[in-house]
């Protein structure tokens, strides 16, 4: 896969060091993140709408009922943000100008399209699933052809995109470094819970495969942390 090009969209103005347009991180972000944000406008109104994805390749899938404003307005190639962004830490400085976050972000610019084969749509389903939790598609019930055709998928191409990375301790003004105050990075992780079983799961019922070994994807920035 070739590193991705900037544009004037996606060319960072303030703080371009933090730039990437190196696929692998753009793709370890997407990979990792749970939730993204789809902006479009419709009938002259902007909107931002969180959803789910899965990025397959050189693209990245979304999903909704048929039914939803945002896939029926999408669905004819009008043009998408779409943005997904991983939290790792807060940045506690010396100074309240100074405090900041480390994260990792990427925006993807492009026209999505309607997936309208069956296949396709199954297939994207299935990278969907398999997003949220690896091993979960083949542990349930498939899509009927009844469900299929109440959801709309929509393909955006990762053509124009960039991503956007802070790491490391504050940066405070040099004649701050003398205060008293503690400053450093508090780390934040996702991490799974205790499972709770569905209250009409029969007793006893062993946790699958997907449960029990959960983790998100990780990149190198993880194992340092």
């Amino acid at each position: 896969m070739s590193d991705l090009e900037p544009t004037p969209r996606t060319t960072l103005r303030r703080l371009p060091a933090r730039g990437h347009f190196d696929r692998a991180t753009v793709n370890a972000i997407l990979d990792e993140a749970l939730v993204c944000h789809v902006g479009f406008v419709s009938d002259g109104q902007p909107f931002v709408i969180p959803t789910i994805h899965a990025r397959v390749g050189d693209e990245v899938f979304v999903h909704g009922s048929a039914a939803s404003r945002m896939l029926k307005t999408l669905q004819g190639g009008v043009p998408v943000c779409l943005t997904a962004t991983l939290l790792d830490g807060l940045v506690l400085a010396r100074s309240a100008f100074h405090h900041s976050m480390n994260y990792r972000s990427v925006v993807v610019l492009g026209d999505a399209q309607a997936v309208t084969d069956d296949r396709g749509k199954w297939d994207a389903l299935q990278a969907i699933v398999e997003h949220v939790a690896a091993g979960r598609w083949r542990e349930v019930r498939e899509p009927s052809a009844k469900e299929l055709a109440a959801t709309l998928v929509l393909r955006l191409p990762i053509e124009e995109a960039s991503a956007k990375v802070r790491s490391g301790p504050p940066l405070d003004d040099e004649e701050d470094y003398a205060l008293e105050c503690w400053a450093g990075v508090l780390p934040l992780r996702l991490t799974p819970g205790t499972p709770v079983p569905d209250p009409r799961m029969p007793a006893g019922r062993a946790l699958p495969a997907s449960v029990t070994m959960y983790a998100r994807p990780q990149t190198e920035l993880d194992r340092r942390g």
